[in-house]
């Protein structure tokens, strides 16, 4: 049986990935007490990004959206691994997205919004939190995104 949050996923059309190996000296995940830190996740789907370029040039605010929304979806397969159950998640505390961004692009805060509102989507008001999104000059593989996330956790 599933649980809410993976129903909610399920009533999305979202099927959760293999949660990506990380690509340097790092883990995907480390749980500390109650905290579950989900390291960097980039814009993926089957090994590659579905934006890469900059927004404000090569990317619109859309295609940033999109891939901010798939960087959630690798977030949530990374939840998944650490906890083994989705409805473990007491809270989505934090949310820091990176976008590869023009010099004079202004709407960072826009794009990151593709991963915020699937958080809401999946964990409702406990998917609410605290957020930083960062204009970056470049991201690995020339991906257009990548978002890392803290969750408080049972």
């Amino acid at each position: 049986m599933t649980g809410t949050a993976e129903r909610a996923l399920a009533g999305l059309g979202i099927e959760l990935p293999t949660p990506a190996a990380p690509i340097a000296n790092y883990v995907g995940f480390v749980r500390s007490g109650r905290l579950l830190f989900v390291s960097g996740q980039l814009c993926l789907v089957d090994g590659k990004p579905v934006a890469t370029g900059k927004l404000g040039a090569e990317v619109s605010v859309e295609q940033g959206q999109e891939a901010a929304r798939v960087c959630a979806i690798n977030i949530l397969a990374q939840v998944k691994a650490a906890l083994g159950d989705l409805d473990k998640v007491i809270r989505v505390v934090r949310l820091c997205g990176y976008v590869a961004a023009a010099p004079s692009f202004l709407d960072c805060p826009k794009v990151v919004n593709g991963a915020s509102d699937l958080m809401v989507e999946v964990f409702g008001e406990k998917g609410r939190h605290a957020r930083t999104a960062f204009g970056v000059a470049v991201l690995p593989g020339d991906a257009a995104v990548e978002v890392d996330a803290i969750f408080e956790v049972a």
